[in-house]
């Protein structure tokens, strides 16, 4: 009997001892949530459960989950980088809101050929490259959020015009020829659907610019912050060169001055202040009903209640089509100790967990086989059958770069792209040309005040 206690004891110990290495090999990582979504009640709920299920299957890599408002997660990120108490894993976050800690991300793709893991058998090849800067590949494809055309049937048909092409590389008709789906058809098109008070439309002489009740076009809800989105209809572009130097790409001199022309010239777009106009049901102007077409992202879905909608492609330009892009995804930070446990649980993230968190973020899915059941939440709201073939679609032509790329001197360099937006918004007659020269020299002030 005492042989046998004296045995319990040494398993007791050698069961302890072997604990305690197993305690000393496991690693603690810290996900940490609010630089975009993940706030609400559902999200944190589904998020808490992803890390339990983690947690209890992979006792070698646990993982800490930070929730922090989004109004502070900025300046509290900024933070923790500071003092040396950095998470391993932010996200999800877009291009836009992980800009102010451009230079702090890990380039994640030898930790994953470490893992075996290769990105392009798991997902389109645009959407892995997508995430591919100076730094690296900073992270994989999760929620999509492609830019398509939203337009209102009804008032094409009041128009007597074809509905926008329903998929790419389609031609329109037009006056009874077929001519290419470009940004001078969408012109011409919007036009015609630009109608003032007495009836009269934009391409008639009796047209009264001062007194128009419905337009053609609009670039919906890009404003403050990504004063760049408003050129890419003309194709990608940046305005900063691989040496550091601010600017401006030739399509995009021509995009804004279009832009410019579209609420000033032709009259097919809103300025500042109609757009904020009650007619405009203030400031959302395609969800008042007296808007024919808008260019905007999926996640506009959130804030359209009515269904007399459709979605169409996006025209080309120079014979390119550029559908913009927001996406998000969770990012590695370079600071982390655990380089290749944060890796492997992003791909957690973005593989086994991501049905699940996609639901609650709203975001459609990468992968193609996972797309439908999205697709079908969708249905349930928009029961007017909307054409989701070509919002999938869209996704084969992203801006690259994109227009949310991080700047030197981000969040001031941006503070002077969004008053050049301003100004093209609320002045007519202005010189675009000599603003774009004055924008690159004030940018170029910007980016080198950075050491």
């Amino acid at each position: 009997m005492k042989k046998f206690s004296a045995l319990l004891a040494i398993l007791a110990l050698f069961a302890l001892s072997f604990s305690s290495v197993a305690a000393q090999d496991s690693v603690t990582l810290t996900w940490y949530v609010g630089l975009g979504t993940g706030g609400s009640p559902e999200q944190r709920e589904a998020q808490e459960q992803v890390v339990a299920d983690w947690n209890e299957a992979n006792p070698d890599i646990q993982i800490d989950l930070i929730i922090v408002d989004n109004n502070v997660a900025v300046e509290t990120l900024a933070t923790l980088i500071a003092t040396n108490e950095a998470p391993d894993i932010v996200g999800p976050v877009g291009n836009a809101g992980s800009a102010a800690f451009a230079g702090n991300f890990l380039d994640i793709e030898p930790h994953l050929e470490a893992l075996g893991y290769d990105p392009y058998a798991e997902f389109p090849a645009e959407s892995v490259d997508f995430y591919r800067t100076s730094e690296g590949l900073i992270g994989l494809p999760l929620a999509n959020f492609p830019a398509f055309i939203f337009y209102r049937p009804g008032l094409f048909d009041e128009a007597g015009l074809e509905y926008p092409p329903a998929e790419y590389g389609a031609p329109y008709m037009l006056d009874g020829e077929e001519v290419e789906w470009n940004v001078d058809t969408l012109t011409e098109v919007s036009k015609i659907l630009t109608v003032d008070e007495n009836g009269f439309d934009a391409t008639e002489e009796e047209f009264d610019a001062s007194a128009i009740i419905q337009w053609g076009f609009v670039n919906q809800w890009a404003g403050a912050g990504a004063m760049r989105q408003n050129a890419t209809m003309h194709g990608p572009g940046s305005v900063i060169d691989e040496d550091g130097n601010a600017v401006m790409p030739d399509n995009w001199r021509i995009a804004f001055e279009w832009f410019h022309d579209a609420q000033w010239e032709t009259n097919i777009m809103p300025n500042a202040a109609q757009e904020g106009s009650d007619l405009l049901a203030a400031g959302n102007p395609f969800a008042s009903g007296n808007v024919a077409m808008a260019q905007s992202h999926l996640w506009y879905t959130c804030c359209l209640e009515d269904t007399e909608w459709d979605a169409a492609a996006m025209p080309s330009y120079d014979g390119v089509v550029t559908a913009r892009l927001h996406a998000d995804t969770f990012r590695v930070l370079d600071s982390t100790d655990h380089p290749e446990a944060a890796v492997e649980f992003l791909t957690y993230l973005v593989g086994d967990a991501s049905l699940e968190l996609l639901a609650v973020y709203g975001g459609l899915p990468t992968r193609e086989e996972d797309q439908q059941a999205f697709f079908d939440g969708l249905d349930e709201k928009y029961t007017q059958g909307v054409n989701w073939d070509v919002v999938r679609a869209s996704l084969n032509y992203p801006d690259v770069p994109s227009h949310e790329e991080p700047l030197p001197n981000n969040n001031k360099a941006n503070d002077r792209l969004d008053s050049f937006l301003s100004l093209l918004r609320s002045e007519p007659g202005i010189d675009v040309q000599a603003e774009i020269d004055l924008l690159l020299e004030d940018l170029q002030a910007i980016y080198d005040e950075v050491e």
